[in-house]
């Protein structure tokens, strides 16, 4: 999987180009596709927008730096990433608010700031830099650390959980589907006869018993072997795939008429769910088609701006050449 995590390269985050500290960390973040994503939203300066993934707010800062009477809603479930967006927006003041939570939780959070509808959101699925390179996450097989691979730290779920509680059925499963690993069943077997010696407390650790599990044949070239393994078990401890439909349904519902939705991924499964969600709520009647009448009463709900997704330019890989696998979906509201 080439993903946001393999996506961005450190960039400084503040206006004045000095790096944001974070705690010692500096929050490193280049924002995919930014001006792709600027147009896609149709920005109007009196506008209200929602950056649904902040992380260190580069994306938010674009958009806030357009709006005049505007206001741009910035949410992240990430500690490190409110830290980092709130240091980067601080400069365009009331034009920018930034609030701790999860993006699927959009209405709420516009609920409890009084808004009704929206303009535009955009959401840049992933997991960031910040987090793969700050090794006492757990997200980097590249680093010895505790296994957690939490974005939001508060969550009670990690990765330690995962890899020494569930079933063997399930390891296999969400290795599977999360992260298409043809192995899954040699993984997951070898990982329940590890722990039954010792907990499986470490990424190396547990990057070890991976590689030992793959055939060397296997091995040999492409993708580091821990690669899908620990994307399918980030994706389980972060639910990260199930809450992306909720998330478009209740955005989409909040968008006023013209309003645009913006979307990348950055992986199959990603955008998968995105297409079919955008579809999903692009389509009309859904009745028989022997019926003379509709009976349904569904009507259309978005209209599907871009029929095939809008992808990094060459400008753009050759400056980033991480952002090979990034793809951008909008819809925009039609009642």
């Amino acid at each position: 999987m080439s993903e946001r995590e393999y996506a961005m390269d450190p960039v400084d985050l503040s206006v004045n180009g000095a790096p944001v500290d974070i705690g010692g960390q500096v929050f490193a973040h280049r924002s995919v596709m930014l001006e792709p994503c600027m147009t896609a939203l149709a920005i109007k300066p009196d506008g209200i927008y929602v950056d649904g993934t902040a992380g260190g707010g580069g994306h938010s800062y674009e958009i806030a730096s357009r709006l005049t009477t505007g206001r741009l809603i910035a949410i992240d479930q990430d500690e490190a990433a409110i830290k980092a967006a709130s240091a980067k927006l601080a400069p365009l003041g009331e034009r920018a608010q930034v609030v701790r939570n999860n993006f699927c939780h959009v209405a709420d959070v516009l609920d409890t700031l009084g808004i009704e509808k929206i303009d535009g959101i955009l959401l840049d699925l992933g997991v960031s830099s910040y987090q793969l390179d700050t090794p006492e996450r757990g997200f980097s097989y590249m680093a010895d650390a505790p296994l957690d691979m939490r974005m939001d730290m508060r969550a009670e779920k990690n990765a330690y959980l995962v890899v020494n509680t569930y079933s063997e059925f399930d390891l296999r499963r969400i290795l599977f589907d999360y992260g298409e690993e043809r192995f899954a069943g040699r993984i997951a077997s070898r990982i329940v006869e590890a722990r039954a010696a010792k907990p499986i407390e470490t990424t190396g650790e547990l990057t070890a018993l991976i590689k030992s599990a793959i055939p060397a044949a296997a091995r040999e070239g492409g993708h580091h072997p821990a690669k899908r393994s620990f994307q399918a078990i980030r994706i389980e401890v972060n639910s990260e795939l199930d809450v992306i439909r909720p998330a478009l349904e209740a955005a989409a519902k909040r968008l006023r008429k013209g309003g645009r939705m913006a979307v990348i991924t950055f992986h199959s499964l990603e955008d998968r769910i995105v297409k079919q969600t955008f579809a999903d709520m692009a389509s009309g009647c859904t009745c028989p088609k022997g019926l003379p009448v509709c009976v349904c009463g569904k009507k259309p709900l978005v209209k599907v701006v871009t029929r095939k997704p809008i992808l990094p330019d060459e400008e753009e890989l050759a400056i980033n050449p991480r952002s090979r696998s990034a793809k951008l979906r909008v819809a925009e509201k039609l009642e």
